[in-house]
């Protein structure tokens, strides 16, 4: 959470859009992405089947309770809440968010893994990566936990990694290019 509240604003309020998966249990991401929406240029909310992903606009899957996914509609990206077991204890999973990014908006997507316990979302960024999109993790030293960056470097899946004051920056100009 303390990241996402650091970058977040760091973004400019006609951004690309954002779509966030945290993993936090159902009824703590209402008020996460209220409190984020105060601290930042763009909007947040909590994400709903449905939403466009659209510049300068944040989406924060909802907790606890559906896996958020993202597909293509017509020359749009739509948010799709989708029920389904728990992914390495997670609900929602990075995973499937980042491997439904990998299927649907490929080389255009840009991704990055932040701070956190175990190896959720690796497996996905790796699929963005071979998909042709650009993909980064938060380095160590910046890391509470160096857990999923971790894992997500060492199998190949960050074509880099950088602190977590530099992220918003590095996804803004790889988006450019």
């Amino acid at each position: 959470m303390a990241a996402l509240y650091q970058i977040i604003p760091m973004f400019p309020a006609a951004a690309p859009g954002i779509i966030i998966v945290q993993h936090m249990p159902g009824g703590f991401t209402t008020s996460f992405a209220e409190r984020l929406n105060t601290l930042s240029a763009m909007q947040v909310k909590e994400a709903e089947s449905g939403d466009r992903v659209r510049p300068g606009l944040v989406l924060l899957a909802p907790g606890g309770e559906f896996h958020m996914e993202i597909r293509r509609s017509g020359g749009e990206y739509r948010v799709v809440l989708t029920e389904g077991e728990r992914i390495e204890r997670h609900k929602p999973s990075v995973n499937v968010l980042f491997h439904s990014v990998a299927k649907y908006v490929g080389n255009n997507a840009t991704a990055v893994i932040l701070t956190g316990m175990g190896q959720d979302g690796a497996e996905g960024l790796l699929a963005i990566r071979q998909a042709g999109g650009r993909t980064f993790a938060q380095d160590e030293k910046s890391s509470v936990v160096y857990g999923m960056p971790r894992v997500a470097w060492e199998i190949g899946a960050a074509q880099a990694v950088f602190p977590l004051e530099e992220i918003p920056m590095r996804l803004l100009e790889a988006i450019r290019r």
